[in-house]
């Protein structure tokens, strides 16, 4: 890419060097504006007669046509591409939707010093309109070797972005204590309902049960017959682990136990497993307070259907500390 001063005449298809003010202080023209016909025109009744602008070199790709080439493949799932000024695009979710994000190829991507990707934290739920990710390109031109090399690794390794969407989202709710099923209803409604009533067209079934095995196993196969999405068991106590009532209950209707204890503060006790392709989560203590925890970074995932594996939990540690 060069620089240089050129007649307003010379100037068609030359991208422009530096911003362009009217006197009055109002924008005309962004830096990076690639200039037509009509923007000469317009420039001349302006009383321009020359401008400083730039033009591609040979190995070179505009920062516009950078940005929209590598926002087509980044993303995938319910995203709306939308260029910007600039060199940049933005990336919208086009529905309610979780956001997955492979933060290794995001890392990777963004070491180079042509393009700069940035995304909403991992497992975050947007609605509608939300802007999910922008892709910023370096000034006016980006070296087309560079930029083939960063479509390589997204062809062969995948999007590294998802907006995978909530739809028809449902929620059964076990509340369970030693004594009274009732009492942990009571205690812990008020902060279950805080902290799902964000999820857009969420339905929600509630049971109570006595926290014991077979009190706890029956009101499960009943819950799962409601067809959730997913199944989150709160409890007034603090189990010990899946050999607690609820886990022994979970093992008992024939849960796979995927994940004891989580990186998370709040929220170290959770135990999650999967009936089939129903995630259930028991969050001891994560429903007394409406403070973020444990249950906030693993819902949306679960509403979205993406099974959420043990070795995702303990990946959770960095920025886990949530209080």
């Amino acid at each position: 890419m060069r620089a240089l001063t050129v007649d307003i005449q010379q100037a068609r298809g030359r991208f422009l060097c530096s911003t362009i003010f009217r006197p009055s202080g109002k924008k005309l023209m962004a830096k990076g504006h690639q200039l037509t016909d009509e923007d000469v025109r317009l420039l001349v009744t302006e009383g321009m007669s020359e401008v400083w602008v730039t033009e591609l070199e040979d190995g070179e790709v505009s920062e516009d046509e950078a940005v929209l080439q590598m926002s087509a493949v980044i993303g995938c799932g319910s995203l709306e591409i939308r260029p910007a000024p600039g060199g940049r695009a933005n990336l919208l979710a086009t529905e309610p939707a979780c956001v997955l994000v492979d933060d290794e190829l995001l890392r990777q991507l963004n070491c180079t010093a042509s393009v700069a990707i940035a995304t909403l934290p991992n497992y975050c739920y947007v609605t509608t309109g939300v802007r999910v990710a922008t892709v910023k390109s370096a000034p006016f031109a980006v070296p087309a070797q560079q930029l083939e090399t960063m479509l390589s690794m997204l062809k062969e390794r995948g999007p590294l972005l998802q907006a995978r969407p909530v739809r028809s989202p449902s929620l059964g709710l076990l509340y369970c204590d030693p004594t009274s099923g009732e009492k942990a209803r009571q205690q812990l409604e008020p902060v279950v309902r805080q902290k799902t009533d964000g999820y857009a067209g969420l339905r929600r079934f509630a049971l109570h049960c006595i926290e014991d095995e077979e009190h706890t196993a029956q009101a499960l196969l009943r819950m799962l017959g409601y067809r959730p999405t997913a199944i989150i068991v709160a409890s007034t106590t603090a189990p010990a682990g899946p050999e607690d009532a609820v886990g022994r209950a979970m093992v008992r209707i024939g849960c796979h136990i995927e994940r004891f204890m989580a990186p998370v503060e709040p929220g170290n006790l959770l135990l999650l497993g999967y009936k089939d392709d129903v995630p259930i989560i028991s969050a001891p203590a994560c429903f007394r307070s409406p403070r973020q925890n444990i249950v906030d970074l693993v819902l949306p995932p679960m509403l979205s259907r993406y099974r959420v594996s043990g070795w995702e939990i303990s990946g959770l540690g960095l920025g886990g500390l949530l209080a």
